[in-house]
């Protein structure tokens, strides 16, 4: 994830991520209308069919264990259901581990990613409908648990948070707001009648900037973006207010603002025990389409925002100024009225914006959470690992779908060039990309025994007839079969 100047906008360059961004009936239904013969497109359907229930039952196992291990510690039963089973605080110990890794392996096989610091501070770097610091109040949360998970598994690029809680991140999408955003655009005008204050009064020296650890990395991916661009589909165009014309129309008129999204976010943690209560509880939350710029509305134990630090500093510096200015200007023989007069209303007027924008702000921080808590969740605790288990099924019946059908319809192929051609008709027949995972693809079908490989390391596919007796009658089949009867 990178951002930058692109053709004069401001652009985010998002890399392509594995998942397959179509739904698995459309996939099957389009792909079996490709194939010519209606005996071919029946075996076609019925291998998907045999496909998606072996796999299946692959993963059962793995998920009854990830789902038992889970009731154990979910935050509102699993404290009761530990006392039931009378286990030792290192038999608790090693439960927790296990179920994540199980966590873990899960969310890989979901295509989902850790959020790592450099894409939190990318994320961060510039605002959206959020306008208030949120920190998150790190003594109501457990340091135990993730500290010894990634002692043991030792991962590259943990952001710093990691001891704390996780964020796990798949998909990138776009939300727009459009809105008069009146107290937004007066805040940005105050702030650069300030800004050009400061500079004439030369007082720029004691407000000290804003300074980005990485600067100089930014620096060179602007360039990187200016330069690489030959894949504008991979870009994202994030609209600020700050980078809008304030004229009198817009000032006056609806704007529309723009900020790319994370189309799937799950958080991980635990709460802090205390001296009356150890906690085993295990949070595991769901979020959908979550502004980039606005990701602090799924962090866990937030602190009440409030006036920052430096608002504090330009508020009592601005009150002295503004003090000192006004005495002196009284004790001149000839006071101007209109001086004085001036001198007052910035003063009292910079103070209220103050006042006022963080009011403002603290409003639209209030809605925000709200939103996030009824709109932006799609689930927890449970809720969310039954829906992981189907997402990497469906994620892995469609691997397998669409590598078959390309060796198939277009015969042997090497892994690259079977990564190409996959690729190529996601994107011809449903518009779409991802960065097909061939390797994964290419080891289950391996698994299912129905490709081989030739002296020269090509793939190929077995017939679909052949294809459907080497993977057998499922489970599945014969229980539909006794269902309908003898005569089936």
């Amino acid at each position: 994830m990178e951002t930058g100047r692109w053709k004069g906008k401001e652009m985010m360059r998002l890399e392509r991520e594995s998942v397959i961004p179509i739904l698995k009936p459309k996939l099957i239904m389009k792909l079996a209308s490709l194939i010519e013969r209606d005996a071919d497109r029946t075996e076609f359907l019925k291998l998907c069919k045999k496909a998606e229930y072996t796999i299946r039952a692959w993963y059962q196992l793995q998920f009854e264990d990830l789902r038992q291990l889970y009731t154990l510690f979910d935050p509102v039963y699993g404290d009761k259901r530990l006392e039931q089973q009378n286990l030792s605080p290192d038999e608790i110990d090693t439960l927790e581990l296990n179920f994540m890794t199980y966590l873990f392996q899960i969310m890989e096989k979901s295509n989902f990613k850790l959020l790592t610091d450099e894409e939190y501070d990318v994320a961060q770097s510039g605002q959206y409908l959020l306008h208030l610091p949120i920190k998150v109040d790190e003594t109501k949360l457990d340091k135990k648990l993730l500290t010894r998970y990634f002692k043991e598994h030792p991962c590259d690029n943990l952001p710093e948070f990691a001891d704390t809680y996780i964020i796990f991140r798949r998909g990138i999408g776009i939300d727009r707001t459009t809105d008069y955003f009146f107290m937004e655009k007066l805040d940005i005008i105050i702030s650069h009648t300030w800004g050009w204050f400061l500079r004439v009064s030369r007082l720029e020296r004691f407000f000290p900037k804003k300074h980005h650890l990485k600067s100089k990395k930014d620096n060179k991916k602007t360039d990187e973006i200016s330069s690489e661009a030959e894949e504008p589909e991979l870009f994202v165009e994030r609209i600020r207010l700050e980078n809008i014309e304030l004229s009198m129309k817009n000032f006056l008129g609806k704007v529309t603002i723009q900020e790319p999204t994370f189309d799937r976010m799950i958080v991980v943690y635990r709460r802090a025990s205390t001296e009356t209560k150890q906690e085993h509880g295990i949070f595991v939350k769901h979020f959908k389409n979550i502004p980039m710029a606005d990701m602090e509305i799924v962090l866990p134990e937030k602190k009440n925002p409030s006036l920052t630090p430096m608002d504090w500093v330009k508020f009592i510096i601005s009150v002295v100024v503004g003090l000192v200015t006004l005495v002196s200007s009284l004790e001149r023989p000839k006071a101007d009225i209109w001086v004085v007069t001036a001198i007052l209303s910035g003063l009292l007027g910079y103070c209220a914006k103050i006042y006022f924008t963080f009011q403002q702000n603290m409003v639209i921080y209030q809605n925000l959470i709200t939103k996030s808590v009824y709109d932006k969740q799609l689930d927890s605790g449970k809720g969310t690992l039954l829906h992981l288990c189907d997402d990497v099924i469906e994620q892995e019946v469609k691997e397998v779908i669409i590598s078959y059908f390309i060796l198939m319809e277009q015969g042997k192929a090497t892994e690259q060039d079977l990564d190409l051609r996959c690729e190529e008709l996601i994107k011809e027949e449903f518009g779409e990309q991802c960065n097909f995972d061939v390797l994964d693809a290419v080891k289950k079908l391996e698994k299912l025994g129905i490709v081989s490989r030739d002296s020269v390391r090509r793939i190929s596919c077995a017939p679909l007839n052949r294809a459907n007796e080497i993977i057998g009658t499922t489970t599945e089949e014969m229980v539909m079969r006794a269902q309908q009867g003898p005569g089936a």
